[in-house]
């Protein structure tokens, strides 16, 4: 008696579910740490949504380049930028992916800290939460890349 092959057929209603993996390695130099900042002479458009999207969906902690903060001077978009990007890329595993921003941001090993004003480290941002939350908040990060993802693909 041979074994039998089941073959599923895809149903017409069936929605196509993006899968997405966590980005492999870590681009931390071997000598120290790296940061991730906004490249100066990309266009201004491309940077504002960067930066909107980084204070917003992105989920970054922009409230020290809010006016008033310890990093709103210089008031300028590359620099609130260059914070925003970077205090998301610490959060966000370190990965080539946590520090692209569509083409406008780069990885740096000069510490861009100045005054009052401390860039994060990866083991200084959200090093109070306990490492079950900090987990968590990866995992939501990666839930709702997939869900734009999702909306991207039935808005085409």
């Amino acid at each position: 008696m041979g074994r039998g092959i089941v073959v599923q057929e895809k149903s017409e209603g069936a929605i196509p579910v993006a899968t997405l993996s966590p980005p492999e390695g870590n681009t931390t130099f071997i000598d120290g740490t790296t940061w991730c900042v906004a490249l100066a002479g990309v266009s201004q458009a491309d940077l504002q949504s960067a930066l909107d999207w980084a204070c917003g969906l992105g989920m970054a902690d922009c409230k020290a380049i809010q006016q008033g903060g310890p990093c709103f001077e210089p008031d300028t978009l590359v620099s609130h930028a260059s914070f925003a990007f970077n205090t998301y890329y610490q959060t966000n595993g370190n990965s080539d992916i946590a520090c692209n921003f569509g083409g406008t941001a780069a990885l740096t090993k000069h510490n861009p800290s100045y005054g009052k004003c401390v860039y994060s480290t990866s083991g200084s941002v959200g090093s109070s939460a306990p490492p079950s939350l900090r987990k968590h908040n990866q995992s939501l990060v990666w839930s709702k890349l997939a869900a734009l993802l999702l909306l991207s693909y039935f808005w085409i």
